[in-house]
């Protein structure tokens, strides 16, 4: 409650009277000083003008019910923006409305100038009392587009793990103000006991990239997509998503961190939230698992587990490149691998020089890009082997 300043009854009722006189005359003035000194008010279409009009009217008859009983209920913002359509207040910034306010001060102080000292404090009380009112308003207004963002991000992370799009995803996603461009990757790891999601967002705008955050039980999933524009795309260098992710890594919780594989758009990122999710659910397996493992560097264990997309890629970029290359190299893969990684042994078995090995081991490696001497990637491979033959079995069978 503010404290009225004393004034005497009589000259008060005068001038309260006067104020009521000039009133239309000051939104008058306050209108026309509004369009010489601010830029944005004379940007703004007509509908928006009028509205931020009615805004200052109702300001200026707000003060004068104000003055004539400062202990009465208190005045909020929300009772003059209410005049108002409810778009004026997300399409005009606290900085402008603060602008706004101190014009129309300024406006009835230079018209009450020299008439009574104790109407210009009246001015200075109520002006505070409005510039606090409107940022409690906009602080409240951007508490609720807060939440409700938070619920619809968590919406549609929800629809990418699921892979259960509708037609309103697109539009969901732009209500969310998304920046990336092109392709996306998903990464999973544990949440935190105190998830800072600023944090996050800082981290991806200085890497310049942007991101959708939710939390699935004790999961926390990051999508993550390059905010570069196509244009810029073609003076700058790319971070890969693997960078990227190293940098999102310390606002995880302790524990294994997976990233799925790159896909080309936001609408498909599920393939990359399954991959993750099937690798975070596995990646225990690796004992020597980096911090963040990318999904297909699991394919191993994720086919171990049921995992048919993992199956199946080991089998695509592995097993098939090999089988249908012409040459010694898928046979002498198998011999390599089942004879301990002994170069002289697998020689002795295909009556060939361990020299003649190693070129051939050298060749797999330049196919399809695995090191069968490196004990993981020799693993791998193994298991692709495995899956290929399981599956030419399978189709043999099937054929008879």
């Amino acid at each position: 409650m503010t404290v009225s300043p004393q004034i005497d009854p009589k000259k008060k009722a005068q001038t309260l009277t006067w104020l009521k006189t000039i009133s239309g005359e000051l939104a008058t003035a306050t209108l026309k000083r509004l369009e010489d000194t601010l830029p944005w008010y004379r940007e703004m279409p007509p509908g928006r003008r009028s509205a931020v009009g009615m805004v200052a009217q109702a300001g200026i008859s707000s003060f004068i019910q104000w003055y004539d009983d400062p202990e009465s209920t208190a005045w909020i913002a929300a009772d003059v923006f209410g005049v108002a359509p409810r778009e004026l207040l997300r399409s005009v910034s606290l900085t402008q409305t603060l602008q706004l306010i101190k014009v129309t001060v300024e406006v009835v102080e230079d018209r009450v100038k020299g008439r009574d000292e104790s109407l210009r404090e009246a001015i200075l009380h109520y002006s505070r009392e409005i510039a606090f009112g409107a940022a409690d308003v906009y602080a409240r207004a951007a508490e609720a587009r807060g939440l409700w963002d938070a619920r619809l991000e968590a919406l549609v992370v929800d629809s990418i793990l699921s892979g259960e799009y509708d037609d309103e995803l697109p539009s969901r996603i732009a209500a969310l103000g998304w920046h990336g461009h092109g392709e996306v990757a998903v990464l999973v790891g544990t949440a935190p006991r105190q998830l800072d999601v600023d944090m996050i967002r800082r981290t991806a705008r200085h890497l310049e990239s942007d991101v959708l955050i939710g939390v699935q039980g004790s999961r926390l999933v990051v999508v993550i997509g390059r905010a570069l524009t196509p244009d810029r795309v073609e003076n700058l260098e790319q971070r890969s998503f693997l960078e990227i992710a190293k940098a999102l890594e310390p606002s995880y919780g302790e524990g294994p961190l997976v990233l799925g594989h790159a896909v080309p758009t936001l609408v498909e990122a599920n393939r990359s939230a399954k991959a993750a999710l099937a690798g975070f659910a596995v990646v225990r397996a690796w004992r020597n698992a980096p911090r963040p493992t990318l999904s297909d560097d699991l394919l191993p264990e994720r086919a171990l587990a049921g995992d048919g997309q993992a199956r199946a890629a080991l089998i695509t970029r592995i097993y098939r490149p090999l089988q249908t290359h012409a040459g010694e190299l898928l046979p002498t893969l198998w011999s390599y691998l089942d004879n301990g990684h002994s170069l002289e042994a697998t020689a002795r078995e295909l009556f060939v020089h361990p020299n003649t090995v190693r070129y051939r081991l050298k060749r797999v490696t330049d196919l399809i890009g695995y090191d069968a001497t490196g004990p993981r990637e020799a693993f791998v491979l193994q298991a692709a082997l495995i899956a290929g033959s399981i599956a030419d079995s399978d189709h043999s069978q099937r054929r008879r």
